[in-house]
């Protein structure tokens, strides 16, 4: 028997409200499937919470939702419970995906929705359903392929990911590698380098585990010291790295291996494995100084061994695990709804692990996360760290989706069409940690810049709670009040708190994209294809994908925060009144006018320290920022990004090189001088000169417009305009207002204006000083000619600018008198003096 609900309808059931929850029940097990929205993937597990495993998928889900802001689908997770002992697990999740087929519409060739018969369907077509493995399936797959071939569905093998014909997670390691681009950035920031230096680790998990196993192979620097799993505790006070890694690569290599496999005449002096039955173990000095206990610590039981594990001071403490270790010290064990490690769960507040990685879910309650990273610990969220394999999974279902949707004397044969899948493996690999590098990489510089941000996050919490109903105490985000405590305090958001923001501001934008007509322009053609392993566009034609809408919605979202941050789509829409499709357009256009995603490429490979890195890349979005809002205020709307980009890229990128040379006075000289802070800071030469100069090459687009007004070159254009700025000491009042605080929303759009107006006012001068000057007159003759036919309203503005700068502070209201003064020199020129 097979139930479907819309659950988001059904106000008795407890938050969170899946999407759509469909429960299967037969003689043999039970099960339940939980989804966030129409298209949605996740795992389906063999669950062994017989009377709560519900509580335990929506869990689970609530994960997964987030988890799944990078890929295309919403989150879902299922799990089934075998309920007579005869039956085998195998074939009680045979039964539990025909239970689900029988409530999922099929898909014809004509790409039109097929209701199942002998159905009552009441929610409308609905025939995209794909799973994957999880606890206790992870051999499944072929066994859900099948059923879903025996009942004719659209999918085929792409229904469940990772079968034989389909990418081995374990085999690539890909969990693991994305749970360890989180570690490589932690420790980047305590100044530890992964793949050179030796560190510390304490670990949930065992070497037969995929994520776990594959995790402790990344680097040879790893010195295990403690790890425990269900059956097993290890402890290695001192380990060799070489002989510890060699042997942990044999475990690992070992079918169904155990910490009680490994070689004992390995282990450093002290060291050992104890089975967790085991009535007590004996302490060593050397334990108690790995461990960090007490002196007269001599014996703990297993559990009393394992909190001490999870408390070692170590540099990581990485969970490749199943189970709840962590909780907040304000919260009872029942917050973690995982009653069998009650007896060995630590609070928060006793951790003394530098850093924590989550290459399994739900290892610390999401407050724990919260207690620890504001103690100072490096933490992410278990959605983050781990969201390599579902991306995976992913690219493997949209890339059969493709290969199966070729017309049938186009289509691959299964050999060819195995041997294409097989040969992507590496490429799929490196396109899936991409995402995970870009992730971490906006995180970081979202700590970085988190105080100095808490007002638009406040804003951007506030927003998701009218818009899309977030539950600020669901999510572990702070309220209204919480937000006010935290700017009082000077404080912003902590990692885990910021990568939940950052998962919900994805799924908010993406939704918004879902029916827009934004992906027309010829651009998005050949971003479609760059989500595709390269080999695959010779293959098959990537832009006719019947996802198409759906992956460049989520792609084009992934590169909107990666390259503008957490805050930017957000504040581009409050300032400018922006929709979600006038966002992604100019966005667009910047990065591709101002060379953006090369630049960002270069930081990223230039390996430079975490601090020196945030820095440039928020001096770099100032850039995004202020052109952004330019195309949105100066030119046609809705922008074509085809056009747009061909009216402007050539000329900007073409000039860019001699912006610095054009610069005069106090401007070339502060140019030079972020230029040689950034050389002194290690920054390569070309990388710091586009990150100098940045915020004087966006006056390029000024340039390039008056220049088409007026029929003049570029070339001279620029050197007038940047005269006139000088001259006129633009600059200086544009770094003042750039100085006043942000504060809450309206006093940051009177920034904007009062900034608007300074370049208001240099480009309308331009245009002005060249319409009443010969062609070929030098930029100083030009300028003197003006100011000899203006001389006694330029002495006043001048005056006027004089007595505002040699206030000791400025406000709005200074600024704007200054930006008036300004605005009258334009003027003279409008009215004709």
């Amino acid at each position: 028997m097979s139930l479907k609900f819309r659950s988001a309808e059904i106000d008795e059931l407890p938050r969170p409200r899946p999407f759509y929850e469909v429960f299967v029940y037969s003689p043999d097990m039970e099960g339940v499937h939980l989804r966030y929205g129409p298209v949605a993937r996740g795992g389906l597990r063999w669950s062994d919470r017989l009377d709560d495993y519900r509580t335990e998928i929506l869990g689970l889900v609530k994960a997964q939702a987030v988890k799944n802001a990078v890929i295309v689908p919403a989150g879902a997770k299922g799990g089934f419970v075998v309920r007579t002992p005869s039956s085998t697990g195998l074939e009680c999740y045979r039964q539990f995906i025909s239970g689900l087929l029988d409530v999922t519409d099929n898909r014809s060739d004509t790409a039109e929705s097929v209701h199942p018969e002998d159905v009552v369907c009441w929610d409308g077509d609905d025939p995209y359903l794909v799973v994957a493995a999880d606890k206790g399936t992870a051999t499944f797959s072929d066994a859900a392929n099948e059923v879903a071939r025996e009942y004719g569905f659209w999918l085929g093998d792409a229904f469940a990911s990772g079968g034989s014909v389909g990418y081995d997670h374990k085999k690539m390691g890909i969990t693991a590698k994305g749970a360890w681009v989180s570690v490589t950035r932690h420790l980047d920031e305590l100044g530890i380098d992964v793949g050179r230096d030796d560190f510390t680790v304490a670990g949930i998990g065992d070497m037969s585990g995929d994520v776990f196993g594959n995790a402790m192979l990344a680097s040879t620097g790893i010195g295990l010291v403690a790890a425990f799993d269900h059956r097993n505790i290890f402890v290695d006070p001192t380990p060799a790295r070489q002989p510890a890694w060699q042997e942990r690569r044999r475990l690992f290599e070992l079918p169904r291996s155990s910490w009680a496999d490994y070689d004992r005449t390995l282990i450093s002096a002290g060291g050992g494995v104890w089975s967790r039955e085991s009535k007590s173990i004996p302490v060593s000095s050397q334990m108690r100084t790995a461990l960090g206990l007490d002196p007269s610590v001599t014996t703990l039981t297993p559990p009393e061994m394992i909190r001490a594990i999870l408390a070692a001071p170590v540099d990581l403490l990485f969970n490749g695990g199943v189970g709840t270790y962590v909780k907040c010290s304000a919260e009872p064990h029942t917050a973690a709804g995982d009653k069998a490690n009650d007896n060995v769960r630590l609070d928060a507040n006793g951790l003394r692990a530098r850093a924590v990685a989550e290459g399994g879910n739900l290892g610390m309650t999401p407050l724990a996360r919260i207690e620890f990273g504001r103690a100072g610990g490096k933490v992410n969220t278990d959605a983050l760290d781990n969201s390599a394999g579902v991306d995976c999974s992913d690219h493997e279902v949209n890339i059969k989706i493709l290969l199966d949707s070729l017309p049938a004397d186009r289509r691959l044969d299964p050999a060819r069409r195995s041997e294409v899948l097989a040969a992507l493996t590496d490429d799929v690999s490196e396109l899936v940690l991409a995402n995970n590098r870009a992730q971490n990489r906006v995180l970081g510089d979202a700590r970085w810049n988190a105080h100095r941000m808490v007002d638009v996050h406040t804003r951007m919490v506030n927003d998701l709670v009218d818009k899309r109903g977030l539950d600020c105490e669901l999510e572990a985000l702070p309220n209204v009040d919480g937000f006010v405590e935290l700017s009082e305090a000077g404080i912003g958001l902590t990692s885990p708190e910021l990568a939940t923001l950052l998962a919900h501001a994805k799924l908010d934008l993406k939704a918004e994209l879902e029916d827009s007509d934004v992906f027309s322009d010829g651009y998005f053609s050949a971003r479609l294809a760059a989500y595709f392993p390269a080999a695959l566009r010779t293959v098959a034609p990537v832009a006719e994908h019947p996802l198409r809408q759906e992956i460049l919605a989520t792609e084009i979202v992934n590169d909107i925060f990666a390259r503008g941050g957490l805050t930017y789509a957000h504040r581009l829409r409050e300032e400018t009144g922006a929709g979600p499709a006038d966002v992604v357009r100019a966005f667009v256009i910047t990065s591709e006018v101002f060379g953006l995603a090369e630049l960002w490429s270069d930081i990223a490979a230039a390996k430079l320290p975490p601090a020196t890195e945030y820095e440039l890349v928020v001096e770099a979005r100032r850039l995004l920022d202020r052109a952004s809002r330019w195309f949105l205020a100066h030119r046609r709307q809705p922008l074509s990004v085809d056009a747009e980009i061909d009216s402007f890229r050539d000329d900007v990128r073409t000039q860019s090189g001699a912006v610095g040379d054009w610069l005069r006075g106090a401007e070339g000289l502060a140019m030079e001088a972020s230029r040689r802070r950034y050389d002194e800071a290690g920054v390569e030469t070309s990388i710091a000169r586009r990150i100098a100069d940045g915020l004087y090459r966006f006056s390029l687009l000024d340039i390039v417009d008056v220049a088409g007004e007026v029929g003049h070159d570029v070339a001279e254009v620029a050197p007038l305009y940047f005269a006139l700025s000088d001259h006129l000491g633009v600059d200086r009042w544009l770094i003042k207002v750039s100085a006043l605080p942000r504060g809450e929303r309206w006093h940051t759009l009177a920034r904007l204006a009062l900034r608007d107006d300074l370049y208001r006012s240099v480009r309308l001068l331009t245009r002005d000083v060249l319409s009443s000057s010969e062609p070929g007159d030098s930029p100083d003759s030009r300028i003197l000619l003006w100011e000899k036919a203006n001389r006694a309203r330029i002495e006043r503005a001048r005056r006027t600018l004089g007595e505002v700068d040699a206030t000791s502070t400025h406000d709005l209201a200074s600024l704007s008198v200054a930006a008036n003064a300004l605005r009258a020199c334009e003027y003279l020129l409008t009215t004709g003096g």
